[in-house]
């Protein structure tokens, strides 16, 4: 039985680090995506910094966590945080500025 154990634990490993970078990407390529679609004149508008200094933060991000294909790396967790902040801080003022209609 305690032979088969390191074994166990690297498939639970690798489990775990794949759904974490599936997360990942998807957390980025939504920011990225939406970050896109938005009017440049915008983020000025709600005291951010400009659109592409977002989209080169969340591209670069994006690259960055598909070249070390692992999010539990430092690029992927910032990755994460950045994409994470665009969401959680910047998608809601800009939906806020547009009275919430639109897309997303």
């Amino acid at each position: 039985m305690a032979i088969s154990a390191p074994l166990f634990y690297l498939d639970v490993r690798y489990v775990i680090d794949m759904a974490l970078l599936i997360f990942a990407l998807v957390i980025e390529g939504v920011a990225l995506v939406h970050c896109l679609t938005q009017r440049s004149d915008a983020f000025p508008a709600i005291g951010t910094i400009p659109k592409g200094a977002w989209l080169a933060i969340l591209g670069v991000s994006l690259l960055l966590t598909l070249f070390f294909f692992s999010a539990v790396n430092i690029f992927g967790l910032i990755g994460i945080a950045a994409a994470s902040v665009y969401l959680l801080d910047v998608r809601v003022g800009l939906r806020d500025l547009t009275d919430g209609k639109g897309f997303w």
